[in-house]
């Protein structure tokens, strides 16, 4: 069972286990520099708002409606990244980019894989920011509109028809976690006038970034993969969610170099003893949208200078349910 509370999807498996609950939310956050050099994590700057799409089947685009949901609004190179809470009970957790795994760059597929891994192990991996195109580093989650290539899921499939997210978890066997309790080895604790067009928007590699996706040492079978919860991510570019909603969209973030020049942290990740996983052949091919622009003679990111981010907090496993956020009194 999905829920929407306070902007976030709540993941609940009552038919197996009372402790089997997750939250997964999307966070605004600064885009780094897309410029080849390798930026820490950015921080969290509040939860974009999510919405019931089927509260607007008056006016939504069929084909958004036949996906369900929930709706999210993006502006054009926007970027975010993805908060996971789950208490002690672990999850596996499948992200794609329309229907394109963002660690394999694989089509979606209604169960877990391990060759190669497509799924993340909550609560050990507190985060996701972007697609995975090396050990330990990702590109960031930027949105940019389908049809022009800039997409992950246009580069990888050859074609702009999804967009938005989805999003599938998981519930570890019961069995499985009464034996890590038994052995105390779980540690964490306006209505239109005319049609509303329904270009979406998909997520693009964006500037590169310093995260580790952690191998599951829990193996394939700890997951019940006979109970799972599945949810669509539409995102609507400002214009389309003002129209939908009559709400506003967030302000957009600073810039980086604002943020930096402010003198306000940036953030790495230390996971102590877990495996980082590698890329995959396809997901090493992915071009940036800098780099994309640059091929077609165009400047799709404003604000993408350089910055020396030079204040970093670590922050560790034992504290993953810290929050990236900006200072209060920041930029």
């Amino acid at each position: 069972m999905i829920t929407l509370e306070n902007n976030s999807l709540e993941f609940r498996f009552p038919e197996v286990h009372e402790a089997a609950r997750c939250s997964i939310d999307f966070q605004q956050t600064l885009r780094i520099p897309d410029d080849g050099l390798d930026y820490p994590l950015p921080p969290g700057m509040g939860r974009f708002p999510l919405r019931h799409l089927d509260d607007y089947a008056r006016r939504a685009p069929r084909d958004w409606l036949r996906r369900g949901g929930v709706l999210m609004p993006m502006h054009q190179a926007e970027a975010m990244w993805i908060s996971f809470g789950s208490g002690s009970y672990p999850f596996a957790v499948k992200i794609a980019a329309g229907k394109t795994c963002a660690l394999t760059g694989d089509a979606w597929a209604n169960h877990l894989n391990t060759d190669p891994q497509d799924y993340l192990v909550i609560p050990e991996q507190p985060w996701l920011d972007g697609f995975c195109v090396a050990k330990g580093i990702v590109r960031q989650f930027v949105a940019m509109p389908l049809g022009e290539g800039y997409s992950a899921e246009e580069q990888l499939t050859g074609a702009g028809e999804h967009g938005g997210l989805q999003i599938i978890a998981y519930p570890m066997k019961a069995e499985r976690y009464e034996d890590l309790r038994s052995e105390a080895v779980v540690a964490y604790a306006p209505i239109l006038s005319e049609p509303l067009d329904d270009a979406a928007m998909g997520l693009a590699p964006g500037g590169r970034m310093r995260q580790e996706i952690y191998e599951d040492d829990y193996g394939l079978d700890a997951w019940d993969q006979r109970h799972a919860s599945r949810c669509f991510v539409t995102i609507a570019n400002s214009t389309q969610w003002l129209a939908l909603t009559g709400e506003r969209p967030p302000t957009e973030p600073p810039t980086a170099r604002d943020y930096t020049g402010a003198g306000l942290p940036w953030f790495d990740y230390y996971g102590g003893d877990l495996e980082a996983l590698a890329e995959t052949e396809k997901m090493r091919g992915l071009v940036s949208v800098a780099q994309l622009g640059a091929q077609k003679s165009q400047t799709p990111l404003p604000d993408n200078e350089s910055v020396d981010a030079a204040n970093v907090v670590t922050l560790r496993a034992a504290s993953a349910t810290q929050v990236r956020e900006m200072p209060v009194g920041g930029v």
